[in-house]
């Protein structure tokens, strides 16, 4: 009776170790926030934001300093696009935002460009300066056609 007692609850804890990696994993890939991040929230308005969802990330250089909150349109039916970045980083007025792809079809993300301004960014303020994400309809059709698809 001893040895399956034990047996049990060796199998038990590798059981519950596995499911508490299993939680972990689904958290980190699933891209769930602890909330911690309560950075600059700034907003961009774009034309044409293609694919771009909330909890997208937001970079500069390439390296990941905040995310998408929400994504709304504006009183002149653009997209207003409301994220994130870290409260240590200072963004010039001139600075601009930019929707990009990662790899060929890969997720859109937006991408911050800074500016030569002295003058920073404060919470709640919009990026002026924005590029509309590159659809590949549209990509296509200049190629096939040397035409514009969407009309801009």
């Amino acid at each position: 009776m001893q040895r399956s007692s034990t047996r049990d609850l060796v199998v038990g804890c590798f059981v519950l170790a596995g499911l508490l990696a299993l939680g972990y994993l689904s958290v980190r890939v699933g891209g769930v926030s602890s909330g911690q991040l309560q950075g600059l929230t700034l907003y961009a308005h774009f034309d044409d934001i293609g694919g771009l969802t909330p909890r997208a990330k937001v970079t500069i250089s390439g390296v990941k300093v905040g995310q998408i909150r929400a994504i709304s349109l504006d009183e002149e039916y653009r997209a207003k696009v409301e994220f994130e970045i870290r409260s240590d980083l200072e963004l010039t007025t001139d600075s601009t935002a930019s929707i990009l792809t990662s790899g060929v079809l890969g997720d859109q993300y937006m991408a911050l460009q800074l500016g030569a301004e002295e003058d920073f960014l404060v919470q709640g303020e919009t990026i002026t300066f924005t590029e509309s994400a590159l659809g590949l309809e549209r990509l296509i059709g200049k190629l096939i056609h040397n035409t514009d698809i969407g009309g801009d």
